[in-house]
């Protein structure tokens, strides 16, 4: 059957099947929809009155799942009053409380708009706010008119499902850090412009041109709008080079609050007692351009920061307790202990590691495995918390339950992972200890050498001294570059998440890959149709996919296009690790294994992923499926060994998949079947070789080795604690954007060595002029500032940054069923 003549759901864009009975009337014209899920969601947005959404929205949201009213009864864990203390908080005198929750599935503003105007409008809710950036909903509600629950299930019923959001204070206390450094950014450029406004026309204007009276009024409003700046912006420098002093480690703040400090005092004697030079301009300016570089370097560094939702997004919120009587309890998952019996219902997620004492079923573990195909678990059979169970009620007694869960193991291997790294900046703290040293030693040779010779120049010259070799350019140089180098790398779909992962990139010998969902697409697919005698292929496959329509298996998504409406199956019924078997004209269908659809003994075509459709147990065609491969993997693998870096694959799935895959892709160094403990020995042990790696993964079970490597980079379909972990982002599916990465990186560091070749330049041959006197405070701090602008306009080259030539290799063609 062909999707491209089918119609387009009016809701979320799929295809819509032949005959589909689903659609929803707006403006008095039926419009289409693809499936029962978006039936529903349609006409709660329509009969809410809010049928504007469909004009103002600018992008599609995505498929609902058709599963939410099955959920319904999950919402009502969010009533818990211990559970709702962890995240809710008074707001005013009148009892009402306030939530911020992470909402998925918004797309655009229209969003935003749809989710407002519908809680806004339930009695009970004072108020709700939609944070378009971060996804983030902000509600009031009075509890005693409305409950909590009742707004998770009015946002499932739009299609939106949430989950409470709060942050660890840590998280909260950078928040509130990097409000107060945006402040003290503003408050410097504002006080930087309005000074130099004043100085400039004391330095253009002819002596005597300007009256005593205009000297003196631009000197008090210079030090009037100076004094916010050196007290309120400046203030990290001065409270950092104190800690300096304390601990004996003499960092960069030191001799940038000497400069600042002196210059500032200096200049307010000179005004209070109309003696000497005033250069406001020239502390405000320092100021400013000190606070931008550290800015920019503070806010890359902050976007790799632990995030405070990290194990919420995995373990389920809720879980049901059977009670010693049988009866069942829906409480908070965190309350779940070593010994309780909980039931876990098709659909819902493992609240902890335990032991199945009930039932079989198929299990998703892609969100800990990373690998897409269920696993069949049996009684006695251990599960993971995290897992989705996909078919059959089981019933499992908990082992591990919240911190001591498997998932919370492979945080605390990402946290190990994450405290190797601080040699660099123990490296980097001791060169400029040695720095900062020599310099305030110079400082003070000169400073001696001039009280001998001359008293009444040993203040300024001081001052030239430290300000013409303060660190501006060379505290410039790496995070200028770096700015561009994100901002290049940004238009091109990769988001950078650390600071020096651009240099760290730079230097890498060896890209390893992840398979499923970073190679290949993570995504089954119909790839061929074998009938089996004189049977038409596109009515067999809308037989396979009337049975599929009653799976939420993965393997139904790669049915999911040959739906046809007049077909449906019933008395489907789900063989855990087997198949599918149901009714259909009167017939027995079953669709599967091969020792299950048939009772014949039956050859499978070939090699891969085959299911047999059988009529009455007679073999009617067999189905091929495949993850399919990245339209540019061979591409981007070619492209990265062209440049001489290792290619390797590294993957939990089964030897001959990993092996196929890696024939296809001409990667020679492969490794199948690792868990996240083998990946992260795989890595350490080519660390150990001298190797530099760079990692490229989505799923959980990559955290620990994406937190270890030289460069982690997350694929943009990856789950959000990869994202955390990962040094950088692929925002685009589009795999060449690795190896634009590297070039970038590499052309990022040579912008970052020139940068610091000219400011070293500058400073060794600025300080001997200003020790002898040439130069004066003013014309020092001049010449920071420009060498601060060579820094910057060197590091704006990148902005003209092309790709280099890749290797030319045609996609391969997809195989069509």
């Amino acid at each position: 059957m062909s999707t491209a003549s089918l119609a387009s759901c009016y809701h979320c864009g799929s295809a819509v099947p032949d005959g589909a009975p689903w659609k929803i009337i707006i403006d008095e014209a039926p419009q289409p929809l693809c499936c029962p899920g978006c039936e529903a969601v349609a006409h709660a947005i329509v009969e809410g009155g809010l049928e504007s959404y469909y004009r103002y929205r600018t992008e599609l949201p995505e498929r609902p799942d058709e599963r939410q009213a099955s959920k319904s009864d999950t919402w009502s864990v969010f009533d818990d009053p211990a559970l709702q203390a962890q995240f809710t908080h008074p707001e005013g005198d009148d009892g009402h409380l306030r939530a911020t929750l992470a909402v998925e599935g918004i797309t655009c503003a229209a969003c935003a708009w749809l989710i407002e105007h519908r809680l806004n409008a339930l009695e009970g809710v004072s108020s709700s706010a939609v944070n378009l950036s971060h996804h983030r909903l902000r509600v009031c509600w009075d509890p005693t008119r409305i409950k909590l629950s009742q707004l998770f299930a009015e946002l499932a019923s739009i299609g939106y499902d949430a989950q409470p959001y709060e942050p660890d204070q840590a998280q909260a206390r950078l928040q509130h850090e990097e409000r107060m450094n945006v402040r003290r950014l503003i408050v410097a450029a504002v006080g930087m412009m309005q000074v130099m406004m004043f100085s400039i026309p004391i330095y253009v204007s002819d002596p005597g041109e300007l009256s005593a009276d205009f000297y003196a009024l631009f000197h008090w409003l210079s030090f009037a709008l100076a004094t916010p700046v050196v007290l309120f912006s400046a203030q990290p420098f001065f409270r950092n080079a104190l800690r300096d002093l304390k601990s004996g480690v003499l960092g960069m703040d030191v001799p940038v609050s000497l400069a600042i400090g002196g210059a500032y005092l200096a200049s307010s004697y000179a005004v209070l007692f109309d003696v000497g030079e005033v250069y406001f301009d020239s502390v405000a300016m320092f100021t400013f351009f000190l606070l931008f570089g550290r800015y920019v370097e503070g806010r890359a560094r902050r976007r790799s920061g632990h995030s405070g939702n990290a194990l919420s997004g995995v373990l389920p919120v809720s879980a049901i307790r059977l009670e010693a009587d049988g009866s069942e309890r829906i409480l908070p998952a965190s309350e779940l202990t070593v010994g309780d019996r909980v039931l876990i219902k098709p659909g819902h997620g493992v609240p902890a590691d335990g032991v199945i004492e009930e039932g079989e079923s198929s299990l998703d573990e892609s969100m800990l495995t990373g690998e897409y195909l269920p696993v069949t678990r049996r009684i006695g059979d251990s599960v993971v918390g995290g897992s989705q169970n996909m078919e059959n009620p089981l019933t499992m007694r908990v082992t591990h339950p919240g911190n001591t869960a498997r998932v919370a193991g492979i945080v605390d291997l990402t946290d190990r992972a994450f405290a190797s790294r601080p040699r660099l900046a123990q490296m980097a703290a001791r060169m400029a200890h040695l720095f900062v040293l020599r310099l305030l030693l110079v400082t003070a040779c000169v400073t001696i050498t001039w009280w001998i010779i001359d008293p009444s120049r040993v203040l300024w010259i001081m001052l030239s001294v430290l300000v013409v070799t303060c660190p501006c350019a060379l505290a410039l140089a790496t995070p200028t570059a770096l700015t561009a180098g994100h901002g290049q790398l940004r238009q091109r779909g990769v988001l950078i998440t650390r600071a020096d992962a651009i240099e760290s990139l730079s230097n890498v010998t060896r890209v390893i890959f992840d398979k499923t969902g970073t190679l290949t697409r993570g995504e089954m697919q119909l790839t061929q149709t074998q009938p089996l005698g004189h049977h038409d292929s596109e009515h067999l496959r809308a037989i396979a996919a009337a049975l599929e329509a009653h799976s939420e298996h993965p393997i139904a998504r790669a049915f999911r296009p040959f739906r046809d409406a007049t077909l449906q199956a019933r008395h489907v019924k789900s063989h855990t690790g087997s198949g599918l078997e149901g009714t259909l004209d009167g017939a027995v269908w079953r669709l599967g294994k091969p020792d299950f659809a048939s009772q014949q003994s039956i050859a499978v075509p070939g090699s891969g992923q085959w299911l047999l459709l059988s009529e009455d147990h007679q073999p009617r065609a067999w189905f091929k499926l495949h993850d399919g491969i990245r339209e540019d993997a061979a591409q981007t693998v070619a492209a990265l060994q062209a440049r001489g870096l290792a290619v390797e694959l590294l993957s939990g799935d089964t030897r001959e998949a990993v092996e196929s895959l890696a024939d296809q892709l001409n990667i020679e160094t492969w490794h199948a079947g690792q868990s996240p403990e083998d990946k992260l020995n795989r890595l350490r042990a080519l660390q150990a070789q001298g190797e530099r790696v760079v990692m490229i993964g989505d799923g959980i079970n990559d955290v620990p080795v994406l937190a270890g490597a030289d460069v982690a980079i997350a694929m943009n379909g990856a789950t959000d604690l990869a994202r955390t972990r990962a040094d950088a982002v692929l925002m685009s599916p589009r795999l060449m954007r690795i190896h634009d990465a590297v070039d970038i990186a590499q052309a990022t560091r040579r912008i970052m060595r020139q940068n610091m070749i000219w400011s070293v330049c500058y400073n060794f041959s600025a300080l001997p002029l200003a020790a002898m006197g040439l130069i004066p405070p003013w014309l020092a701090a001049i010449g920071m500032s420009l060498s601060s602008l060579v820094v910057v306009g060197n590091a704006l080259r990148l902005s003209r940054w092309r790709s280099a030539p890749t290797p030319s290799i045609a996609p391969a063609t997809p195989v069509t069923a």
